[in-house]
């Protein structure tokens, strides 16, 4: 047997070793994994480090982002990594956001000292429910009348100035404010995430929204039409107090969990930041379906000198009746269904055409829309029209058209003298009614009539009251003169 001698190894010997070793160890845990050998790109490819990767900024890009807007309300729990934070908001509660001035030292020069105008909106955030988003809105408002989608709560802002909200855009507001100073604007969202999903058993998810800020800067003309930037954050609107059980029931879930299953979803934070993104095009939408019982204009109301009558009748507005023709396209039936707010059913009927719908029995409109909505939509689709409690029937003493009666050989007019007579339907029976609906009719503001009077035995002038208007026939008929108030601009109204 041969024995060999070993000599002592040299430092460097020995830290050769050890790298191969080592080296050695770390391809045996990559083969072992069955996934080839070592790479650090397949451990930087892992959830965990993707999630910091996410969150540093690119190397190309250093900039800060001018500003920064914080809604104050906490982030669910139960969103995985790398999707977006999901904020949950109470129907009409109001919830602050922070609006932050991160500019650099010398960073847009231009603003300093001067208002910027920020643009929130709430929009949908799936793409399918954009593309319909004025129909949406419309089927809203026909819903819910005189509602606002988007609410400033003005006495709890500061910092604001100018704060407006367009009445055609139900779910826009927009303010002016100055990146200098301290700034929070308060809003309230009145539409839930359920009113737009198809109510068929209850308990439907609801439709994701999204809260976007738009902020501009004046250009020459002192116009704020310059894009400085943009930031959404995306939500869910529950009734009062369902977002906080919603939260609750979230972050009870979590705590179910183990541990491993924890480390996929984002830690609940107690603000939402918006994150950047695109601006919000500018879409401009003209509303032609009428609004009932309203007309913007109002003419004035001319009185001739000599009789006291009008010396001209302007053409008064007539409800035309919305029925649903057989001839109706799918669209022009969608169109309809709108309208008549029955916007939750209509991606129900979304390929029925006027004939499809007027064919349907009431039973099938009842088992398809359910009691209370069947009837209603059945009775709209028949052209039901409920009987008022009253009808008057009143002429201006100026109507008469005598233009077309026929004359005798001395050139004087026929005895008969031709009325045109206006229908007038009330229902509540007070003399409110009755100033508003004959104001309507001579296409002026109701503060224009002052008094409205009855002529009585002997020529007297009785004051209308609500129980006067009560104890009309049913289809009486009335003569109209009218009278100038010497004490206003309004006019008396006389019923002959």
């Amino acid at each position: 047997m041969a024995w060999a001698l070993k000599l002592p190894l040299t430092d460097e010997v020995i830290e050769s070793g050890l790298v191969q070793d080592f080296d050695a160890s770390l391809s045996g845990i990559g083969q072992e994994l069955g996934a080839g050998a070592y790479s650090m790109s397949d451990v930087l490819a892992l959830p965990i480090f993707k999630q910091e990767e996410s969150n540093l900024p690119p190397e190309s890009e250093n900039k800060i982002l001018p500003f920064q807007y914080v809604l104050c309300a906490p982030t669910s729990p139960a969103i995985k990594l790398h999707d977006e934070t999901l904020t949950y908001l109470n129907q009409g509660q109001s919830y602050e956001i922070r609006m932050l001035d991160n500019r650099k030292i010398g960073e847009l020069p231009e603003i300093t000292g001067k208002m910027v105008k920020s643009i929130i909106r709430v929009v949908f955030h799936d793409r399918r429910l954009q593309y319909t988003e004025h129909q949406q809105l419309e089927g809203w408002r026909w819903n819910r009348p005189g509602d606002r989608i988007l609410d400033l709560d003005i006495p709890m802002s500061v910092g604001i100035v100018d704060p407006r909200a367009n009445p055609t855009q139900l779910n826009t507001v927009e303010f002016l404010w100055d990146p200098s100073k301290r700034t929070s604007v308060f809003i309230q969202v009145h539409c839930i995430s359920t009113e737009f999903t198809m109510r068929k058993h209850g308990g439907e998810k609801g439709v994701p929204f999204r809260i976007q800020i738009d902020t501009f800067k004046e250009n020459e003309n002192g116009e704020y039409t310059e894009h400085l930037h943009s930031a959404s954050c995306q939500v869910k609107v529950f009734k009062p107090k369902g977002a906080d059980r919603k939260q609750k029931t979230d972050r009870e879930k979590m705590e179910k969990r183990a541990p491993q299953e924890k480390e996929k979803y984002q830690p609940s934070y107690e603000t939402t930041i918006l994150t950047e993104c695109s601006p919000w095009p500018e879409i401009t939408y003209v509303n032609n379906s009428p609004s009932p019982g309203f007309n913007s204009t109002h003419n004035s109301f001319p009185v001739a000198e000599g009789n006291g009558s009008p010396n001209h009748q302007p053409e008064p507005v007539v409800q035309v009746a919305d029925n649903l023709l057989p001839t109706a396209t799918p669209q022009e039936a969608q169109q309809w269904l709108h309208r008549n707010r029955f916007s939750p059913f209509c991606r129900l009927f979304t390929n029925f055409s006027g004939a499809d719908l007027l064919k349907l029995t009431r039973e099938d409109v009842i088992q398809i829309c359910g009691p209370a909505d069947g009837i209603r939509l059945f009775n709209a689709l028949k052209g039901r029209v409920v009987r008022p409690r009253l009808t008057i029937y009143v002429c201006q003493e100026s109507q008469q058209t005598r233009e077309h009666q026929p004359k005798h050989e001395n050139g004087e007019a026929a005895a008969n003298t031709f009325f045109v007579y206006h229908a007038i339907y009330l229902e509540e029976l007070t003399a409110t009614e009755l100033t508003e609906k004959l104001a309507q009719l001579f296409s002026i503001s109701p503060r224009q009539i002052n008094q409205i009077f009855k002529q009585g035995p002997t020529g007297i002038h009785v004051l209308v009251s609500d129980e006067m208007i009560q104890n009309f026939q049913d289809e009486v008929c009335f003569v109209l003169d009218t009278m100038k108030d010497n004490t206003s601009d309004g006019y008396h109204i006389i019923l002959k």
